[in-house]
């Protein structure tokens, strides 16, 4: 069908730029892990031996690197996560473990920014966490790098900067889930498919940001991502 065959016009396809590539990586899905660094888990009080879940944002929330991100409504109380993403080039159900990096396309860096009072009010409340997680902006993300060339990374420092102080820092290794085991439990409850993203969790060192911030994060062989907190709009 092209595009005189709806009665508005398309939404534009989230994409993302490809390290060494002329092409997009076309974004289906953005998935992300809850719960997935011990030490997050402990500063956030809650149960380190309660296993990750998963939640989403939309694929329309992705934010280039170098962008400035206006002060989202709601909230007075702005948190950033830095993510490892896992981006796939297939999927399918129950995909087994040791099967799983067949289908990864590649790897970027991410920053999950989260309204935290609006997302522990929503827990109190055993609402779900949509309105503290999935909103306008919130997913900013690097270019993505072929697996084809950086390979799987399972170790390696992650880090956070918040106007050139550090905030973040663990390492790959301490993931509770590692990669291959967040798609094989990420498949069990959807059918993963190309142009799906994942948020593989966060370090300890969350903290609250101002417009007028300016972050720099990076996973090591991976990449690094900027951008900068704005005023509301």
């Amino acid at each position: 069908m092209n595009a005189a065959s709806y009665v508005i016009p398309l939404p534009t396809q989230a994409s993302l730029p490809v390290v060494g590539e002329s092409g997009r990586y076309p974004v289906r899905r953005i998935w992300c892990v809850g719960r997935n660094y011990l030490e997050h888990i402990r500063e956030m009080g809650n149960d380190e031996r309660a296993p990750p879940f998963f939640f989403a944002k939309h694929a329309d929330m992705l934010v280039p690197d170098g962008a400035t991100i206006p002060y989202p409504p709601l909230t007075k109380d702005l948190h950033h996560e830095v993510e490892l993403i896992v981006a796939m080039k297939s999927g399918g159900l129950n995909i087994p473990a040791d099967k799983a990096l067949d289908h990864v396309y590649g790897y970027a860096v991410g920053i999950d920014l989260t309204r935290r009072d609006l997302q522990i009010a929503s827990r109190k409340k055993e609402r779900p966490w949509e309105v503290g997680k999935s909103f306008d902006y919130s997913a900013p993300c690097s270019a993505v790098q072929p697996a084809s060339k950086i390979g799987h990374p399972a170790k390696g420092k992650i880090w956070l900067t918040v106007n050139g102080k550090e905030a973040q820092k663990g390492d790959l290794t301490e993931l509770i889930w590692n990669v291959p085991e967040i798609i094989w439990q990420l498949s069990q409850q959807v059918k993963l498919a190309a142009g799906d993203i994942i948020m593989t969790g966060t370090p300890a060192g969350v903290s609250q940001l101002q417009p007028g911030d300016k972050l720099e994060c990076g996973v090591d062989g991976v990449g690094t991502l900027k951008v900068s907190i704005g005023q509301p709009e």
